[in-house]
């Protein structure tokens, strides 16, 4: 996760803007054009040609606004005065008209917080601007926007947003620059995903495209990527050799963070070759450099280094000294990483409460304005009096009819799951009930399915919470034309899902869970972005054995679901009472399984609870 900040600046350097369309003075524009566009190409002559344009007296307006935005730019990129930036930009963001400049302004503001590690501001802001992308007329300046949240969420480890970000750049055929900060972002987020494709090649194409456009900075930091990829699968040496024929190089660039980076992973695999002295150069190195360092990851790998050295060399009071250090800046580092992951959760959770605070006060606005309208016609000419109070009582009742139209609309919520649209525990609790009274009067049999999905958190954890959610609601769709309009569907909780079954036996429950079963089995999950299968055990009960108790049911039920889970998943049990309460009929066993030449993420992440 800390990697992606090392990419930060140089994400800022490589986006790309768009160039003037305002026409006053042909001289000032092509000098502000020219400006804009050597940004990330010639930064000396960028800062000259800002001071150039500072000294004219003949810009319009728009051509002012555009060269604000210069100057934050150069604060955030060049003079190392991100906050100053920041400030600067914030004002553009506010005052601008144009949806392109506007844009260029909220990106910079991203760039500049994640700079400053204030990922909660850098979030908010960010959630501004991403949905402005569909205004914005200039291809290239949409894609710095979206590149800017590929940056963002890559360093947060939100590394599957990231993915999508930078594959929704590289989808819209962007321009060479834009395509090898794009194609960083990707390989970055596959990297920590575990997704990198089979071989090297898709590693060296963008080192190659980014070589391309002179952008050895993007080009190095793809380099440490093959570098990692090959530590990991055993290939230490080839790493090491990678990394050194490119040292100068990255010396020469002079960026610290890549340095560091470079420099704290040639001390760990020298390290891991026994090569003591060469670790050691490397890591002091990295500590030399710590002072300009915004993670303290590096530091940590340096020590760490320093201390294992030590203890080789049996210099126990030096080992001790270095232990210190390396434990701090570990501490340092994991706190840093929680700290991300806290300000993703808040604004998460700011979103969410915005969007129901917006929707709370568009009802109310509703109500509001169908009181003005009363109001309105309750100070009419005296002499329509009896025009205005059958207009009144029109206008009441219609006000009567909205209010109960909103009193059975939270009456509905108060009882609906709001993900899948079926019964929540509460109320699914209470209609169950409900339902055995009636079949205990009647002397009818009921029955209860309860069912888990198999290797939910799997499915979460490698495609996101988006796609979980997804999930849950074709579980829900393909349970539902099984059940009668006497029948309750409900969500427990989680992953975990129940239909009571009134005036049904345990043989018919049994047939019903299983036909469920097989058509969880057959969802298409294709249209969710991946490919996987979706599987469930069941567990049933029925009154006959459990009598008319909605908590033995569900108890009975319950055992029955987990007794399924651990005979292997993906299975039917049943509660039949006998042998002390304990027997379980076991109806059917695993028949499906994933498609050929695929893995579901169950089998993927097999050792995971499910």
């Amino acid at each position: 996760m800390a990697r992606s900040l090392g990419v930060i600046c140089w994400l800022a350097v490589a986006l790309i803007c768009a160039t003037g369309s305002t026409a006053a003075s042909s001289s000032f524009e092509q000098q502000l054009t020219q400006a804009d566009r050597l940004r990330r190409i010639d930064g000396q002559r960028f800062l000259q040609l800002l001071g150039e344009l500072d000294a004219r007296e003949d810009a319009t307006a728009s051509q002012l606004l555009r060269l604000r935005y210069l100057h934050a730019y150069q604060s955030v990129v060049y003079r190392n005065a991100p906050r100053q930036g920041i400030e600067q930009a914030k004002v553009l963001f506010n005052e601008a008209t144009d949806p392109d400049l506007k844009f260029r302004a909220g990106s910079l503001l991203v760039t500049g917080y994640a700079i400053t590690r204030d990922f909660t501001e850098g979030l908010r802001y960010l959630n501004q601007t991403l949905p402005m992308r569909n205004m914005v007329q200039d291809k290239d300046i949409r894609h710095d926007g979206i590149d800017s949240a590929a940056m963002l969420y890559n360093q947060l480890g939100q590394y599957a947003l990231a993915k999508h970000y930078a594959e929704e750049t590289l989808s819209d055929q962007p321009n060479p620059k834009t395509k090898c900060a794009a194609g960083l972002m990707l390989l970055e987020a596959n990297f920590h995903l575990g997704a990198l494709p089979n071989g090297d090649s898709a590693i060296r194409n963008d080192i190659q495209g980014c070589l391309a456009i002179g952008d050895k900075m993007a080009a190095n930091f793809a380099r440490v990527l093959l570098a990692r990829k090959w530590s990991a699968e055993g290939e230490g040496g080839k790493a090491i050799e990678l990394l050194d024929r490119h040292l100068a190089e990255v010396e020469g660039i002079g960026y610290d963070y890549l340095v560091a980076e470079v420099r704290a992973l040639l001390a760990d695999l020298r390290l891991g070759m026994d090569e003591l002295a060469a670790a050691q150069r490397h890591a002091e190195t990295v500590i030399a450099r710590a002072g300009s360092l915004p993670s303290p990851k590096f530091l940590a790998t340096a020590y760490n280094v320093l201390y294992q050295i030590a203890e080789r060399q049996q210099q126990p009071v030096a080992a001790l000294g270095f232990y210190r250090r390396y434990s701090e800046a570990d501490r340092a580092h994991l706190t840093d990483v929680s700290a991300r992951e806290l300000a993703y959760q808040i604004v998460r959770e700011e979103t969410l409460q915005k969007s129901q605070q917006i929707e709370r006060l568009h009802s109310e606005n509703r109500l509001l304005q169908l009181q003005q309208r009363v109001d309105k016609q309750a100070t009419q000419n005296t002499q329509l009096l009896v025009a205005m109070l059958t207009l009144l009582v029109a206008l009441i009742g219609v006000w009567a009819y909205k209010v109960k139209r909103v009193q059975m609309s939270l009456r509905r919520m108060a009882q609906t799951d709001a993900l899948t649209g079926i019964n929540n525990r509460h109320h699914f609790t209470r209609q169950a009930e409900r339902g055995l009274v009636e079949s205990a009067q009647a002397g009818e049999p009921c029955a209860l399915i309860m069912f888990d999905l198999d290797h939910f958190k799997a499915i979460n954890d490698s495609y996101g919470h988006a796609t979980g959610d997804w999930v849950l609601q074709q579980v829900a769709n393909s349970c539902q034309p099984h059940c009668r309009q006497m029948d309750h569907q409900g969500r427990l909780g989680g992953e975990e899902f129940a239909i009571f079954l009134q005036g049904i036996d345990l043989r018919a429950a049994t047939r019903l869970a299983e036909d469920c079963r097989v058509r969880l089995t057959q969802i298409d999950t294709r249209d969710s972005g991946y490919t996987f299968v979706i599987t469930a055990s069941f567990g049933v009960s029925a009154t006959p054995a459990c009598g008319y108790d909605l908590a033995k049911l569900l108890s009975n039920a319950d055992r029955m679901m987990y007794s399924a889970k651990r005979a292997g998943r993906n299975r039917v049990h049943t509660f039949t009472g006998e042998l002390s309460g304990h027997s379980q009929l076991q109806v059917v066993t695993r028949t499906d399984a994933s498609p050929a030449g695929e893995s579901s993420p169950a089998q993927q992440n097999d050792h995971r609870a499910g």
